[in-house]
């Protein structure tokens, strides 16, 4: 079994967030994501850990690969999660 470390569970929880201001709620992410609302809820609070599973699930979703879920480049840290409009700092 593949522990993942505390940055890239926290890259994933980022990239849930994300997805949440940019859906609304935890209700729209989950079902598109393959777990229950309240599985998703908390693992993004940091209440309950990242499964590899979650990640591999994240990052398809994304449309992009684990790696840059687990390394945090999704989304880029400038990504407005209203529009998704990329700023350049």
């Amino acid at each position: 079994m593949t522990v993942l470390t505390d940055d890239e569970q926290e890259s994933v929880r980022a990239a849930l967030r994300y997805f949440k201001r940019r859906s609304g709620s935890w209700k729209t992410i989950a079902p598109a994501l393959g777990f229950g609302k309240m599985t998703v809820s908390l693992v993004a609070s940091g209440n309950k850990p990242v499964s590899t599973k979650m990640a591999y699930c994240v990052a398809r979703f994304a449309g992009v690969g684990v790696d840059d879920v687990l390394r945090g480049r999704f989304p880029p840290p400038v990504t407005c999660p209203h529009c998704n409009r990329q700023f350049v700092p």
